[in-house]
């Protein structure tokens, strides 16, 4: 039995702790906002928080997050989440879509820890993790910057 907090949630799941987060989330509690992307965390498609930090939910066991909180892109509340979310939309980032709960998850964990807008390098940096496919890269730092003004007014 792995107990642990989803989304505000106490969860209880009696599946093999050995696991990767991201199926737990996706299979057993029916989270599908999470991606799978590539297995071996260098894409960010599985980009989740745990304990308020991004973490890539594919190579984290599940007996890692005992007694933690998950948030995933389905669980995210607050002003940076609204500003990145807005921005994106704004911009037109996503293409395929496939990343871009990683890329928003990733961007606005970057905005809750920022004390003042972010630099292009700051950006680059927190996003280093994030592969996009169809290259909106401009894009996406074009937002990131957006939802920092957005969240300086």
């Amino acid at each position: 039995m792995t107990q642990f907090i989803v989304n505000g949630q106490d969860v209880t799941l009696d599946i093999d702790p050995d696991i990767p987060l991201l199926w737990a989330l996706r299979d057993d509690l029916h989270l599908t906002g999470t991606k799978f992307g590539c297995g071996v965390a260098q894409c960010g498609a599985c980009t989740v928080m745990l304990n308020g930090m991004p973490r890539r939910s594919c190579v984290t066991p599940l007996s890692m997050v005992e007694g933690s909180e998950v948030t995933t892109i389905e669980g995210m509340t607050g002003p940076e989440i609204e500003a990145v979310k807005a921005a994106w939309v704004a911009i037109d980032v996503p293409q395929c879509g496939w990343c871009q709960s990683g890329q928003i998850m990733s961007a606005t964990a970057l905005l809750q820890q920022s004390a003042s807008a972010p630099t292009d390098a700051e950006i680059d940096a927190a996003m280093a993790g994030n592969v996009c496919r169809c290259a909106t890269y401009v894009r996406v730092r074009a937002a990131i910057h957006d939802a920092a003004r957005t969240l300086e007014l």
